[in-house]
Parts: structure tokens; sequence; C-alpha cells
């Protein structure tokens, strides 16, 4: 079977397109480091070159992100799966509740997870609407006792995203990020705990991201299994077992690239650029119909229907025969999804709308 070397738009929801200037690093410097004399596939993580790279990596993610004292960052392994119920091993006391907001497939995991550990609250669900939005603030009904609050902030399936940071009094708030993660500026301070499986705009899938403040991580039951205790990966700075080197190492240089573009404020306005473009496609006609209410609507995650199930199958196999490939929707929702997280370029989006001009007048 011929291999092919050209590069196709990927729109799948993840694993995730790279930016090519890191991909090329990566393929430049993977036989040997610059200076080191061997690959970054092949250094120890108790090694001066690694070193650098994730005291690196922590410095460049503070900055990105503003990251105030007072907060931990731990690069863990796992995917955000494991933070399901590592958040409720290491935050929800025995006896104790907390409140979580649904709204989609992903937290309705972390619910399953955490009532294996203890009480849980639902405190908004948006499920009878085929999670076609997110809560408003005036639905949330919450606890001001419990121990946190738990929402996911982006919601790859459904194709929403939450576009303000739910109050939650004076509980700890804790936040879900894997698929808008520093996609747009972040209040850090307002949140108590964030984590993030890297792989749709970090870092090849194998590292998960977690920021969490000093007070959570005292919360660490000492009964936990020492690998789910955050107090110890905290202490030892991520390295109490082998990290996932490669995945970090790769995160630096996106995080470089991002700082190099004008930070996350930039990367707000492009993200806004490429998605609005996209949804004005869809709400043009008619015969693209949006999943997500307007005030919801992702820009990571543009899922949208046509007028039968035929005519998606159909528009699936045309784009990916075009070189527009992973458009097919999750199997829960249907229809068409396409992913254009942070490094997807903006001339993608045009030529799937491109794309989509010519299916409707041979379709429409």
């Amino acid at each position: 079977m011929a291999a092919t070397t050209e590069r196709i738009l990927n729109f799948a929801a993840g694993p995730a397109v790279l930016p090519l200037p890191v991909l090329e690093q990566v393929q430049r410097d993977l036989i040997a480091l610059p200076g080191v004399g061997m690959s970054v596939l092949e250094i120890s993580h108790r090694s001066k070159p690694f070193d650098e790279i994730i005291q690196g990596c922590e410095a460049d993610l503070r900055k990105l992100a503003g990251i105030p004292e007072g907060y931990q960052v731990l690069f863990l392994q796992g995917g955000a799966s494991l933070q399901f119920s590592m958040i409720a091993m290491n935050l929800l006391p025995a006896g104790g509740a907390a409140d979580y907001i649904v709204t989609g497939v992903w937290s309705q995991k972390a619910v399953k997870e955490a009532r294996r550990v203890g009480a849980v609250n639902i405190a908004a669900t948006t499920e009878s609407e085929k999670f076609s939005r997110v809560p408003r603030q005036d639905e949330l009904k919450l606890d001001p006792n419990a121990a946190y609050v738990h929402y996911t902030t982006n919601n790859t399936i459904y194709g929403t995203e939450w576009h303000y940071v739910p109050d939650a009094g004076n509980v700890p708030l804790v936040a879900d990020m894997s698929s808008d993660m520093c996609s747009r500026p972040i209040e850090v301070s307002r949140y108590a705990a964030i984590y993030a499986g890297a792989q749709k705009n970090l870092a090849p899938a194998g590292v998960t991201l977690a920021i969490l403040r000093d007070d959570m991580v005292k919360r660490t039951p000492a009964t936990l299994p020492t690998m789910l205790q955050y107090a110890v990966h905290a202490e030892n700075k991520s390295l109490y077992n082998t990290p996932p080197v490669f995945p970090i190492y790769v995160m630096r240089l996106v995080l470089a690239w991002l700082l190099e573009r004008g930070g996350l404020e930039a990367m707000e306005r492009q993200n806004i650029r490429k998605a609005s473009k996209l949804y004005r496609e869809i709400d043009r006609t008619g015969f693209y119909r949006a999943h997500a209410h307007a005030d919801s609507r992702s820009r990571m995650n543009v899922t949208f229907r046509l007028p039968s199930e035929e005519l998606e199958k159909q528009f699936a196999k045309e784009a990916t025969a075009a070189g527009l490939d992973g458009l097919k929707g999750h199997r829960s929702v249907g229809g068409l999804r396409a992913s254009i997280y942070n490094a997807f370029p903006e001339e993608g989006v045009a030529a799937l709308i491109s794309f989509m001009q010519e299916f409707e007048k041979k379709n429409g």
C-alpha cells in the first residue's frame, strides 16, 4: 500500500491537528536533541535536559494562562477519564457531596466515577434537550455546602461550549477543559482545579494537565493509593514515576508556538473568526442545521445536520475523498462535526465552506 506524504485537512475531534512548525521541529530534532546527542524518546526523565523541558513547559504555561502563585501544575497520565476519579477521590470527603453540571457524555462519565466515591447532586442538566445548549446561571441548583462544583467547559460530541464561568459562590469550582484548554484566556483564579487531556490543543495523547489550588492539594487523603494522590505528584514535581516525556516535550513546543502567535487573546480572536465563518455558512440557507443553540455554540467543535442521514453519509464520504477528513459526527448525535482547534488552519475552514457550497448546489 502506497503511503501518502501530503497532509490532508484533519477535522477529527482528537487526537487532533498539531501546529505544522511544531511537527517540523519534532521531525528535525527527533534523532538527537540539539546539544544532547540522543532522541527525546531516549532521554532519562531524571536528566538535566528533561528538567529543562518540564520546568520550561510549566513556566510557559504559567505565563500563557496567567496561573497565579498558590497553584500547582501537574503533568499526569490516564487522560481526563482518570481525572474523573481522581478529582472525587482527592476532593470529595467522606460524608460529603459534590455538585455536577451535566452537559454531555463526558460530564455523565465524570458523574459515574464520582458516585463510586461519594454523593453527587445533579445541579443542572440539558439532557432532555439532547444537550443542545449549556444551562443558564439561573438554572443551576447549587448547594452552598457542596465539596465542589464540577462542569465541562466544552462538549466535543454535541458542539456546545460555556461562554461564561458559572458562579459557584464560595464553593470550589472544578473544570474539565480537555477540549478548549488554551483556546482563549482563562481566569485561573476563579477555579479550584482545572484538568485537561492534552490531545486537543496542547500535545499528543499521553499527558494530562492538572492545575490545582494549594488548598485542594491539601485535601488529598493519605489512604489513597500513592499514584492517585495529587499531593504526591505535587511534592515530586510530576516526577514520582516516569512521566510521559515525549508528549511533555511536544507540549512545550506548542506553548512556545502559542506565545509566539500572541498568546491566548490572539488565539481567541482567531478561533472566533474561524468558527464564525463556518456557522455563517451553516445558517445561510437552511440546508445545513446547527445542533447547538446559538448562544452555546462551540468554537472548537462545530456540529451540524443535513436534510437526511443519506446525505450526511454522502457528505462525509465525498469530503474524505476531497482531503477533508474526520467530519463524520459522533454516533450518539449523528450528522457532521468539524473540529477546528487552535492549530487548525483558517484556509482549512475556507476549504470546508467551499465544499459545503458545492455539495449544496448538487444536492440542495
